[in-house]
């Protein structure tokens, strides 16, 4: 396999992991909304939780398997990451649902798949990958 197979892979594999994280946590937003009647902000908070998990393990056991750092270094480097990343997640959803006229669900699916893009960025570059 060449290198650019390799990362083409990798690309997928991110994308794969991550849109299924992305599912769930968007599945328990709605969940939580619509059933519980729980205010979109704090669904969101409990849902990055579920996802998170799915996320990490995910990506250390599949997408950067062949290259991934120790659990005692990725974990904590990719917790700082998803806390960033769920930080600025939450700050544009809450611009978004306030500013924007758009449904809620909408404002969410835009988020979720900007913030993917980084990051993936910082889990390849960061989080996982062992620089020799």
């Amino acid at each position: 396999m060449t290198e650019n197979d390799a990362a083409h892979q990798q690309a997928l594999r991110f994308i794969v992991v991550g849109s299924s994280a992305a599912s769930v946590h968007f599945l328990i937003v709605l969940a939580l909304v619509q059933r519980l009647q729980l205010p979109p902000l704090l669904a969101n908070v409990i849902a990055f939780f579920v996802a998170f998990n799915l996320s990490y393990a995910g990506h250390h056991f599949w997408t950067f398997s062949h290259e991934t750092r120790s659990h005692t270094q990725s974990l904590p480097r990719f917790l700082l990451v998803a806390a960033g990343s769920f930080c600025l997640n939450e700050w544009l959803y809450f611009l978004l649902l306030r500013y924007a006229p758009l449904p809620y669900w909408l404002s969410l699916g835009i988020i979720l798949a900007l913030v993917a893009m980084i990051t993936f960025l910082f889990s390849k570059f960061w989080v996982f990958t062992s620089h020799q």
